[in-house]
């Protein structure tokens, strides 16, 4: 294997015969970084955003480029050149980082292309090599002859942003403005951030991909504008009940359609297009992500990998978020700060039988940056007094749930509830305004008692 080091050039025939390579990018830093792949045509310019593969693209058109694997910091590509179109002369591969951090903060950093799953070249570098970048162009393989390879170690003070209109790509639609009158001056325009940019690469492969999730993601949008939330970033996750009582609920279809509803919420939060999903009946289940790549048939396939159980333990699915969002479950009196909340919708049909254990995780949850949004499917109690005795068979018991949303003992007011007796008659409008009841409340509150620590949630 051969060491690269910066600025060095080399024919790949001098160490592989084979078309199929793969590459290989692991970068250590307290920081979130995204690894991407710029498929560039002879001038290096991005002539067709297809070929710009990262976590929200995952492939180009003929899966000549593939995105195998990723994560923060993390991407593992695999390419068969021979069957790249000859409009892709270059393929360039770019780390960048997000939030305020620059590149200065990796601890180590290595790129490595393979063929036949064994390394042959090999790019390292470190935050010693960079300053304010907030984004870097690690290498290079393009077309001049042959195939060749750079180690390049570039940076970009930009972000995103500076790369795309480097490659020629467009950030976001221009539209024309009228010329101020002099001597009046404006202030320029902000730079476009990265998370915006990400956004609007979502929102273009939603236009392509799923018309449906774009339209919900806009009716969305204009909740969150009418709660103050239009510029607001958070982890979306949805909790759902499978319990045995859920079945004609999941064979209907109304849950499919309820999680892509979400989902949809998810993708004005957060720009990686993902939801989390957790699962709880007798037992809780870590479920990975819906997103919008997979939600096609997405709860089908989620029932057969996770029949429905018998029993309903709220405690132990609250259990299994905590943990997974903040390592741990445990009793906590003093504030846990993070930049980005955690919004938990919370789906079920009956009672819990885990009541003390549930209001356990809502007390020490209340120290966390998360929020619970309940809703019941059935119709609820709340605000019933006089009932006789044949109305009350067929309704629905949720005085618990009525309960966590004023429950005391907490450090702030964490839960939201309300009842739907069917989810699919209420309008997406609707639904959503309801999601944003409570929560703009708890944000700004979180905020002022140290749970939330960007200037963003300012009110």
């Amino acid at each position: 294997m051969k060491h690269l080091i910066r600025g060095e050039k080399v024919k790949l025939s001098d160490f592989t015969a084979d078309s199929i390579i793969e590459i290989e990018v692991i970068i250590n830093a307290h920081a979130e970084i995204d690894i991407t792949c710029f498929g560039l045509n002879e001038n290096k310019k991005l002539a067709d955003d297809s070929y710009m593969i990262f976590y929200n693209q995952t492939a180009s058109p003929s899966q000549e480029i593939q995105l195998l694997n990723h994560k923060s910091g993390m991407g593992h590509f695999r390419i068969d050149l021979s069957k790249l179109p000859a409009s892709i002369q270059n393929l360039v591969f770019t780390a960048t980082i997000d939030g305020n951090e620059a590149m200065e903060m990796i601890q180590s950093g290595i790129l490595q292309i393979k063929a036949e799953g064994q390394a042959i070249l090999e790019y390292s570098f470190s935050g010693q090599d960079f300053q304010n970048e907030k984004a870097i162009i690690m290498t290079e393989i393009y077309q001049k002859g042959v195939w060749r390879a750079s180690s390049v170690g570039r940076g970009f003070d930009g972000g995103l942003a500076a790369l795309l209109k480097d490659f020629g790509g467009e950030v976001a639609e221009e539209q024309d403005q009228p010329q101020p009158a002099p001597p009046v001056q404006q202030p320029p325009a902000p730079e476009t951030s990265q998370s915006q940019t990400k956004k609007i690469m979502l929102e273009k492969k939603m236009a392509e991909q799923a018309p449906k999730l774009l339209d919900l993601s806009k009716k969305a949008k204009v909740s969150l504008e009418k709660a103050g939330l239009h510029d607001h970033q958070a982890k979306v996750a949805l909790c759902l009940d499978i319990s045995g009582s859920m079945n004609s609920l999941y064979r209907s279809g109304k849950i499919q359609e309820f999680a892509e509803r979400i989902l949809a919420l998810g993708t004005r939060f957060d720009d990686d297009g993902t939801i989390d999903i957790f699962l709880f009946g007798a037992n809780a289940h870590d479920a990975g992500e819906l997103s919008v790549d997979n939600f096609s048939g997405f709860v089908n396939n989620l029932i057969k990998k996770y029949p429905l159980e018998g029993g309903t333990y709220y405690g132990k699915a609250m259990k299994t978020i905590r943990e997974h969002y903040f390592g741990s479950a445990s009793k906590r009196n003093t504030p846990y700060a993070s930049n980005v909340p955690v919004y938990v919708m919370f789906v079920t049909d009956g009672a819990t039988f885990d009541e003390s254990a549930t209001i356990s995780h809502i007390q020490n949850a209340s120290y966390e940056p998360l929020f619970w949004q309940f809703m019941a499917i059935g119709k609820s109690n709340k605000g019933t007094k006089k009932r006789r005795f044949f109305t009350s068979m067929f309704q629905s018991d949720f005085t618990f749930l009525e309960k966590l949303d004023d429950l005391k003992g907490r450090y702030i007011d964490n839960a939201d509830f309300f009842s739907a007796e069917d989810p699919g008659n209420i309008s997406d409008s609707e639904l959503y305004d309801l999601l944003m009841q409570e929560y703009p409340q708890w944000v700004k509150e979180a905020k002022q008692k140290g749970l939330l620590a960007q200037a963003q949630y300012q009110f």
